[in-house]
């Protein structure tokens, strides 16, 4: 029972401290607000385009993706700030890198719209 006790205790700040980093990151990050409000779209053509279901799926897996890769660049800039507000070329690498980490989900997410664009115009002759 005690046993029980500090795994819900555990489970219970794990999901608190996660929440305060979505808050956080989505009141601090322009990029991240941007990518929530995208969203908005992209689940409504997930939801009401006709697409088989593993596009739907793998579409939705896409946008986590994208929110969680921007999650990781923003605790990256975070701690590459606090280490050093210096310019120093180790600072910019893991910046540059973790930018580009979000690009290539960014660009994912493009090819694959571009692909449903093209099974759904294809489909339709």
């Amino acid at each position: 029972n005690v046993d029980l006790k500090k795994h819900v205790i555990h489970i219970s700040n794990a999901l608190r401290f996660s929440l305060v980093g979505l808050y956080t990151c989505f009141k601090d990050e322009a990029a991240f607000r941007q990518e929530c409000f995208i969203a908005i779209p992209h689940f409504l053509a997930v939801a009401f385009l006709p697409l088989p279901a593993v596009l739907r799926i793998f579409l939705s897996l896409l946008w986590v993706l994208l929110v969680t890769v921007e999650l990781l660049n923003t605790a990256i800039e975070a701690v590459v700030n606090l280490v050093t507000l210096e310019r120093h070329p180790l600072a910019k690498k893991a910046k540059d890198c973790a930018s580009a980490a979000v690009f290539c989900v960014v660009m994912l997410l493009v090819m694959t719209w571009g692909f449903v664009i093209v099974f759904l115009l294809h489909r339709s002759l």
